[in-house]
């Protein structure tokens, strides 16, 4: 500890190194990254006045034909230009192309080389279901075949690029204009456990299938300021970028199927029982989910075969896209709840297998969802909300969801039970899947371009949800403390990196934007600004089309906070928060009083270790100790000694002094400087939790503007009315700071666990080998019996 001069404490006061690169400047503001302001999109982040998009309405006819595993149809898409262009061409988009055997996304496939090679972990190595994937990827005749492509009974001109294709207008269509269409086409729907995709079939033991149906019709490719058309190839990452529109949509099956689509049934007394009716109507005020089709129902239906047919009519308002599900297999349930002034039907469909985690959580699960997405963005606008259980682990369109988590069976009893993950995966999938009935099916954005712009912000929202279900939810995305080892991989590319061109697409697209935001919330905003701030970015692009650069500013003007320099590192670097501790220098001001001063520093000599010298020479003989006479003034008094002489100069310091500067030389306050290194480069606030001598904490919390003037290195002060013992930064695992063994002063200990292994002697026998005896299926058998004894419960 050093005693400082009264000026040089106050000099102290602003102490903070010089930038060693004065061009690293972190809060540089993205002027230089963003689009500029306009009438279109304001500089504020809101749409201008000027704001325009496309709409697309579609009126379809399909047929699915259950024997050939098909899809047949025909559309009428009725295009309106609302924005300021002429335009000569239209795009559409052919999403079932991909499943062509040479298609992009299959020719431009590669493959990690460690996986062919023989693995150390068998884990890491070559699967029998990736490479039947890869076979029967290249002899699947997937992909539309379009059989038609008309207006007014004229064929069009049109070219198709793989997976899109190009509609030549027969004249141009102006402003204000719109023009209709029609389509024929027909395609094999692929068995999603095979070739996987966000739809498909999946077949049981029962031998029959249950239809997750999405991406089949054609649609348009959306045509907007900021790109112009976004006709991206669809290689499998990027979703879907689409036009809001009305559909009027009949779905023909077989007659014994329960169809789960986008919309609202318009013929519910022709394709419903009474019964079925009439618990639908129970449903809509019941204070819990009321089952439609009972589990007996639907295992009665899987017996049979029709051999008629039910068309299923609905349709949806200002949606953007439509999907559905079809299988005689379904259990159905129902429970309405209110949002707003719109009256939702929150409803599951789900085979047995789905039982009993299916008809517990649920319909619960989407009633949870929208409660909470509406305190953070707006009140969920359509009728119909649903969840399907099929082969699709997760994906969602408009109204509806595919969720894939199940009960295994067990080997012993036969009966299906679930694990602690399953459970919350399932609950965690719905909240996931239906929350993006607002990120992207209502706020808009461009799945095809900026992948987090949905999945992130959903995945940030999905947290909040999970966190409001129970306390103690095991968490998975969104806490900062769970990015860090993501964050120190070498293996990584900016968040504003196309969907495409991802690496690590799960941490990049979904955990790092959900983590940011958390921190973001937490630490630089605290909720009030941000939690207003963002539900003021949903209600402005609610069924509009926003950017990043939307975001980024309707977030600053609504927290009337510059966070330039979070977007900067966050989203457009791979820096990582990792601020080290570096040293801690104590200092108090000098009283300049002597009696205080010299006792001070003869406690301070005090404290000093004895020589190892003087340790041996003690007890030894001294020769003033035999001759007291030799000792004089300076054997009784030492160097800390108070003399008159101080005490009179002292006196008249003080005189000069005013009343407030003999305070501050009273206080007593303990001051330390605290030297700290952004050694990962991303800026961020300081968290710093401070221990003092008497057991008393408290947390001190400094803007990420400290960086400003040096982003490597600086000098804090921190100022105590007692001595510290400890400082720490980051205490709560906020900042999601990848190396924790650096935060603290003194250091930690890092505690772990040594593992011992017994050493393997023998093997690579080839002679024990090959005389082993070959098991026959009757003892193997008997060995999983006797595994199954020993397995502890898998209900949890």
């Amino acid at each position: 500890m050093i005693r400082l001069p009264f000026a040089l404490a106050a000099l102290c006061l602003s102490v903070s190194a010089f930038a060693a690169d004065p061009f690293d400047d972190k809060f540089r503001q993205l002027d230089e990254l963003l689009p500029a302001g306009s009438t279109i999109r304001t500089a504020s982040g809101a749409p201008g006045q000027a704001y325009w998009q496309q709409r697309a309405d579609y009126t379809i006819r399909a047929t699915l034909d259950e024997a050939n595993r098909s899809i047949r149809a025909a559309e009428t898409i009725t295009y309106h230009n609302n924005s300021p262009d002429t335009l000569n061409y239209l795009w559409v988009q052919l999403d079932q192309n991909i499943y062509k055997p040479n298609s992009d996304a299959r020719m431009s496939t590669t493959v990690a080389r460690e996986a062919w090679a023989k693995p150390r972990n068998p884990e890491e190595g070559l699967k029998f279901d990736a490479l039947r994937t890869t076979f029967e990827g290249l002899s699947f005749d997937g992909g539309f075949n379009i059989t038609a492509v008309k207006s007014g009974g004229r064929t069009l001109p049109h070219v198709i690029n793989r997976t899109m294709m190009r509609i030549d207008l027969p004249q141009p269509l102006k402003p204000g204009q719109r023009f209709s269409f029609e389509v024929e086409w027909n395609y094999k729907i692929n068995e999603q456990k095979v070739l996987g995709g966000r739809s498909g079939f999946e077949k049981f033991d029962d031998k029959n299938d249950l239809f997750e149906i999405a991406q089949w019709f054609p649609r348009m490719a959306a045509y907007y300021d900021a790109y112009g058309w976004q006709h991206k190839q669809f290689l499998g990452a990027g979703e879907f970028t689409l036009e809001f529109g009305d559909y009027d949509v009949e779905i023909t099956v077989p007659s014994d199927h329960i169809v789960a689509s986008t919309g609202v049934l318009q013929n519910p007394g022709s394709v419903l029982t009474s019964v079925q009716r009439e618990r639908l109507a129970k449903a809509k005020s019941a204070k819990k989910p009321v089952i439609i089709v009972t589990q007996a129902e639907a295992e009665a239906a899987e017996k049979g075969r029709a051999t008629t047919n039910k068309t299923w009519h609905f349709k949806a308002r200002n949606v953007r896209d439509f999907a559905f599900a079809s299988s005689r297999k379904f259990i159905w349930d129902a429970q309405g709840l209110k949002s707003g002034d719109t009256d939702v039907m929150a409803m599951s469909y789900y085979p047995k297998e789905g039982n009993p985690l299916w008809e517990k959580y649920s319909t619960q699960a989407i009633v949870h969802t929208i409660e909470q997405y509406n305190k953070y963005s707006f009140d969920y606008p359509y009728p119909t909300s649903i969840s399907v259980n099929g082969p699709v682990g997760g994906m969602e369109y408009p109204m509806i969801t595919f969720n894939g988590p199940r009960p295994t069976k067990d080997k012993k009893t036969g009966e299906l039970t679930y694990s602690k993950r399953t459970k919350y995966g399932l609950i965690g999938v719905i909240i996931h899947e239906v929350g993006h009935n607002y990120f992207p099916m209502i706020v808009n954005s461009d799945e095809r371009q900026w992948t987090w712009m949905d999945e992130g912000l959903n995945s940030f929202v999905q947290t909040l949800a999970q966190e409001a279900w129970e306390e103690n939810w095991p968490e998975m995305r969104g806490e900062p403390r769970l990015i860090t080892d993501y964050m120190k991989s070498r293996n990584q590319v900016p968040i504003m990196t196309n969907s495409e061109s991802l690496l690590q697409f799960g941490n990049n697209a979904y955990a790092k934007p959900a983590a940011a935001l958390t921190v973001l919330r937490e630490t630089v905003l605290g909720r009030e600004l941000f939690d207003f701030a963002f539900r003021e970015y949903a209600q402005r692009w609610k069924f509009k089309r926003p950017t990043p650069a939307d975001f980024f500013r309707t977030m600053e003007d609504a927290s009337g906070t510059d966070l330039d320099w979070f977007w900067r590192g966050w989203f457009y670097t791979t820096d990582a928060v990792d601020v080290s501790v570096d040293s801690i220098s104590e200092y108090t001001i000098s009283s300049q009083n002597p009696e205080t001063e010299k006792a001070w520093r003869r406690k301070l000599k005090a404290a000093e270790p004895t020589s190892l010298t003087d340790q041996r020479n003690k007890g030894m003989p001294r020769r003033v100790d035999a001759h007291p006479e030799l000792k004089d003034f300076y054997n009784e008094h030492d160097d800390f000694t108070v003399t008159n002489a101080d005490r009179n100069k002292f006196n008249e310091s003080q005189e000069k002094l005013e009343d407030w500067e003999k305070a501050l030389l009273a206080s007593g306050k303990h001051l330390y400087l605290v030297d700290f290194t952004n050694v990962g480069g991303l800026v961020t606030p300081l968290v710093l939790e401070i221990t003092l001598a008497s057991g008393k904490k408290y947390i001190d919390r400094i803007p990420a503007e400290v960086w400003r003037y040096s982003p490597s290195k600086i000098t804090k002060l921190v100022v105590t009315d007692e001595p510290m013992t400890s400082l720490s930064q980051d205490p709560f695992w906020e900042t999601a700071d990848i190396d924790q063994s650096n935060n603290a002063w003194p250091r930690k200990l890092t505690p772990s666990r040594l593992e011992l292994y017994k050493t393997e002697r023998g093997g690579n026998d080839l002679m024990k080998d090959f005389n082993t005896k070959l098991k026959t299926k009757e003892e193997k058998a008997a060995e999983e019996a006797k595994k199954d004894k020993e397995t502890v419960p898998t209900v949890q």
